[in-house]
């Protein structure tokens, strides 16, 4: 590829770099995205002129990581990075350099750099420059290092993982000297926040190939990051349900659901409280039970350790308690489970469902996949009814019952939670008028019971 389409805006920046006398390219990730017909999500740029020389050529900057050279300029509202060539100083932290200095090459920038594929700048006037072997290594579907792998990964531990994450979103291998450096080194991740390692693992588990996740196990780096994971792929499944470890399902199960962080999450978690609850009978055959309410534990755990938001730890971990659940074909057990879980997360659970049961045993998937349809069929009669599920669909409302004498309390909710009970069982009752007349018996009913026990 010769020529590569860059923004207007971006193709601004770089016209005003050049006017001035400066060298400008665009850097790095676009580049490689559009070398592979991806659409690139940035546009970063790299150029031979300083931080202060680049805020005085646009009217307006912000100074984003100028200490490194990174400079924001704001196009009609849009911000490019821009950053100077650098070089950079020794990384103390496995992270971040300790200093930098500017540069005027070109090649001494790109060599500071993780992976040949990224190390690669573009403008028209150049076409594009390809110092390390980058457009070999797409080719090639191959991630290798700029220069020796050990040295990057010293500099930025987090880059092993990103090697995994790479691999996963771009169906590329791993060259076999990364993998060396990797499984030597995987250690270090131990000085990356929780942040940055859980968005790896996101980007990770949401690309085209989640199951790619073994290769973080295969290079050491889950026995680092999430050893729950290492027991979970060397626990046997000797079941009629099952016919590979718990490690080959999590990641077969990956690979069948839709790609939202929620739903991978689950998969990736849903069995992983097995090796604890693990019990072989006399037969040889292994038994599990409980395993949902463990791996539910097991996630929680794991999930506040990398820092979750609290939205998505809740509906990961709702979902894992859940996933083994089968209700029974009714419509009354439906509406249960729908609300035992919560409506909204309802359709996840089917989507968990079925992804856990096509990678189960070839023997058994069809007549759970049977019954599955089944549900999903009772369950949209119930969603096309508008069935009550929740107390906010309920017909009536604390306020109503204030108004026909209740005192406000403790009482009160458990009035609610009682007429909730009687509509999920026979949905026609939820009416106001039955609604209060049932409160109104209860409450009476409560109070004579009271009476006699006194």
């Amino acid at each position: 590829m010769n020529y590569i389409e860059i923004p207007a805006r971006a193709e601004k920046i770089l016209n005003v770099l050049h006017g001035a006398g400066y060298e400008a390219f665009v850097v790095g990730g676009c580049v490689r995205d559009s070398v592979l017909g991806r659409t690139p999500g940035d546009w970063d740029i790299t150029t031979s002129a300083s931080p202060q020389e680049i805020k005085g050529l646009f009217a307006r900057t912000i100074d984003t990581g100028i200490a490194h050279g990174t400079v924001t300029v704001m196009i009609n509202g849009e911000g490019y990075e821009v950053t100077t060539y650098r070089i950079d100083g020794a990384y103390e932290d496995s992270r971040h350099p300790k200093e930098v200095t500017f540069t005027s090459s070109l090649h001494e920038d790109l060599q500071r750099r993780d992976f040949t594929m990224n190390a690669m700048a573009y403008s028209h006037e150049t076409g594009i420059v390809d110092i390390f072997g980058g457009m070999k290594d797409l080719q090639d579907k191959v991630i290798r290092c700029v220069g020796n792998a050990g040295e990057r990964f010293r500099e930025d531990a987090l880059r092993m993982l990103r090697a995994v994450r790479f691999a996963g979103q771009l169906g590329f291998s791993i060259d076999e000297s990364v993998r060396e450096a990797i499984r030597s080194m995987a250690d270090s991740l131990d000085h990356i926040s929780a942040e940055r390692i859980r968005e790896e693992i996101i980007r990770l588990l949401i690309s085209p190939h989640p199951s790619w996740f073994r290769l973080a196990y295969e290079t050491g780096i889950t026995s680092v990051i999430m050893p729950e994971f290492d027991r979970l792929m060397v626990q046997s499944q000797n079941n009629p349900h099952h016919s590979c470890t718990t490690g080959e399902h999590t990641l077969l199960a990956m690979e069948n659901i839709p790609a939202s962080a929620v739903l991978r999450l689950t998969m990736l978690f849903h069995d992983i409280g097995k090796p604890d609850v693990c019990v072989t009978d006399e037969n040889g055959r292994d038994h599990f039970h409980g395993h949902a309410a463990r791996s539910e534990e097991i996630a929680y755990r794991i999930m506040k350790r990398l820092k979750f938001d609290n939205n998505t730890l809740s509906r990961v971990c709702n979902l894992v308690k859940n996933h083994s659940l089968y209700p029974q074909l009714s419509a009354k057990d439906i509406r249960f489970a729908a609300f035992g879980m919560g409506p909204d997360l309802f359709d996840d659970y089917l989507l968990v469902k079925r992804a856990d049961i096509l990678s189960q045993n070839p023997n058994v998937i069809q007549s759970k996949l049977n019954y599955l349809e089944e549900v999903g069929r009772i369950w949209n009669e119930i969603k096309l009814q508008g069935d009550c599920l929740s107390m906010k669909q309920l017909k009536l409302k604390g306020t109503d019952l204030i108004n026909d004498g209740m005192t406000p309390g403790p009482e009160l909710g458990h009035l609610l939670e009682h007429l909730l009970l009687k509509v999920l069982e026979q949905p026609h009752l939820n009416t106001k008028e039955y609604l209060l007349e049932e409160s109104r018996r209860f409450r009476k009913q409560t109070a004579k019971s009271c009476q006699t026990q006194v």
